[in-house]
């Protein structure tokens, strides 16, 4: 009897705890999140604000599947580098404070560093313009995963020991938790006290937001804390949580309720002045004067004709949206605790909900179109003929990231694939230029073909354009220059030994004394690992640089 009634008080308060004053559109709001609406799975919290007013928050899913604790809006979630914007403030503040300039170098908080910080200023850090390694890519080069530990000083021992940059400062966009992590420091450094101390004096607790911090001690008790969840292999869920105490890059922990105050201060404020917001919403230059659609801690974009002021998030099991539509003082927040959430395409469904008799132009990010789907374009498509699609099949190779990409007509259609065989369909608009909608916005390609080569350049709305060369794969090596290729290769930047072994007729890398997978060769001296790693290898064999993502050329030396 006594289990009967505690399982009837649990699900009454579930459902009372979603419990929602109707509106028009709420049919369709829980139509989205239809799949989530269930006590034994994860699933988000959604916050809808318009003109000041949170006119609806619901929860869908559990907080904590051992429990069958609910989301609510006052569940509290890791929001990812959704926290950027606050670690972003506390640096505006303190500038504003005089205390630091936005000019100022790395090398003023950071004298250790090579002398490339001189170059580096807080502003770069602030608009992902530095070239500094991501720091988080450099701790997997390590062999080491989200569920490993390790401190700041781990980090800033790797930061301070990378010889080069992934580019001259202000050349390019890159995004990088590395360069929030720094200003994290300086925050620290600047202001006496932890920037988790001083965002609570100067920004959370002035502005009621009562239940958000920097998570910077994992073992801090968090009360209405959502636990993070991924998918496993039994169709079921395993926690995904993390011991990491590093914040800047992210570690904010917050609520629905709190993200209202928080898009509050935005349009009026008692101590968030009007310059507090102009240098929180201006976007970045390139060296070349290109502007970039990154702010601090915030992109600045347009959805369907609309400026939007945004960010997600994304951490082990943790995922989170926030967008504003300032024009119409109308906000949608996301915070998920399942690692297998798109919080940022949900997030834009609903806003379509309401906002669809004000948009002014088709989107530039695609939320009711699959990553493969051709159907209900944003422009004029044209149709062009099979050999006239074929003249652009083959191989490509981006020098700056370091990645090969191919080109193949499948279905009368041209294909980008992927490393890993993943292939997205694109609409041609004129005979040299392909849309393609990827999961959040539009991507358009151009190809080009000149006497002695041919390519194509892949524009992605807010980053730097990346152009890709053709080239003929090399599809094997011969077993005697598989030879020349294995041993041990030390990385100084990393203190790592990465080791190349010939098995039968592949060449395989070994981290740590784990096997990690195959190289694949793709040219000459060049070699790639799954999707991202490349391998390019000096003449001699005797040294490679490792590329991935948001680290380029990391040297290792064969011992």
């Amino acid at each position: 009897m006594k289990h009967i009634l505690a399982t009837l008080i649990i699900t009454f308060n579930f459902l009372h705890t979603n419990a929602q004053n109707p509106i028009p559109q709420q049919k369709s709001i829980d139509s989205i999140f239809a799949n989530w609406n269930f006590s034994e799975t994860p699933g988000a919290s959604l916050g809808i604000i318009k003109n000041g007013e949170l006119i609806y928050s619901k929860g869908y899913g559990s907080a904590n599947l051992e429990y069958n604790i609910p989301n609510t809006s006052h569940t509290v979630f890791r929001i990812a580098s959704t926290s950027k914007q606050f670690t972003a403030a506390c640096i505006i503040l303190l500038s504003q404070q005089g205390k630091l300039s936005l000019d100022d170098n790395l090398t003023k908080f950071f004298p250790s560093f090579p002398t490339y910080a001189n170059e580096i200023t807080i502003q770069h850090l602030l608009n992902h313009t530095s070239g500094i390694r991501d720091y988080l890519s450099l701790a997997q080069l390590s062999g080491l995963e989200n569920e490993d530990h390790y401190t700041d000083k781990t980090v800033e021992k790797w930061l301070v020991n990378q010889e080069e940059l992934n580019f001259k400062p202000g050349d390019e966009y890159l995004y990088s938790n590395s360069g929030y992590w720094l200003l994290g420091q300086i925050v620290n450094n600047v202001s006496g006290i932890s920037m988790a101390q001083y965002a609570v004096k100067h920004l959370f607790k002035p502005l009621e937001m009562n239940s958000t911090h920097f998570h910077d001690n994992h073992k801090k008790i968090v009360k209405n804390r959502a636990t993070g969840y991924a998918p496993n292999s039994q169709n079921g869920f395993s926690i995904s949580m993390t011991t990491l105490d590093m914040v800047g890059d992210g570690g904010v922990f917050t609520t629905i309720e709190d993200l209202k105050k928080w898009d509050d201060a935005f349009y009026d404020s008692k101590f968030l002045d009007k310059n507090f917001w102009d240098k929180m919403t201006s976007v970045g230059t390139l060296n070349n004067d290109e502007k970039i659609t990154y702010a601090s801690g915030l992109g600045i974009d347009n959805y369907k004709g609309l400026k939007i002021i945004q960010h997600g998030g994304a951490f082990v099991g943790y995922r989170a949206e926030m967008i504003r539509f300032p024009e119409h003082r109308f906000s949608v927040i996301l915070l998920a605790n399942r690692a297998d959430a798109n919080p940022t395409r949900m997030a834009y469904q609903v806003a379509d909900l309401f906002l669809k008799d004000k948009f002014k132009q088709e989107s530039t990010i695609a939320t009711n179109i699959s990553n493969d789907s051709n159907k209900e374009t944003d422009f004029n498509a044209i149709s062009l003929s099979t050999n006239e699609l074929k003249f652009f099949e083959g191989f490509y190779w981006n020098n700056e990231s370091k990645i090969s990409r191919k080109l193949e007509v499948r279905n009368d259609t041209l294909n980008y694939i992927r490393s890993n065989g993943r292939a997205t369909k694109m609409v041609p608009s004129n005979k040299n230029k392909f849309q393609w909608f990827g999961p959040n916005i539009p991507i358009t390609l151009k190809t080009y073909s000149t006497a002695n080569s041919k390519g194509f350049t892949l524009d992605i709305p807010g980053e730097t354009k990346s152009n890709f060369i053709s080239y003929t794969p090399l599809n094997s090596y011969s077993s005697d220059d598989l030879k020349t290729y294995s041993g041990n290769y030390y990385s100084p930047e990393l203190d790592i030994i990465y080791t190349i072994k010939v098995r039968e007729s592949d060449l395989v890398l070994f981290v740590k004394g784990n096997t990690v997978d195959s190289l694949t060769p793709i040219m000459n001296n060049v070699l790639k690992l799954g999707s991202f790693l490349s391998f390019e290898f000096n003449e001699s064999r005797d040294q490679f640089k490792l590329s991935m993502g948001r680290v380029k050329n990391l040297k290792f030396i064969k011992q």
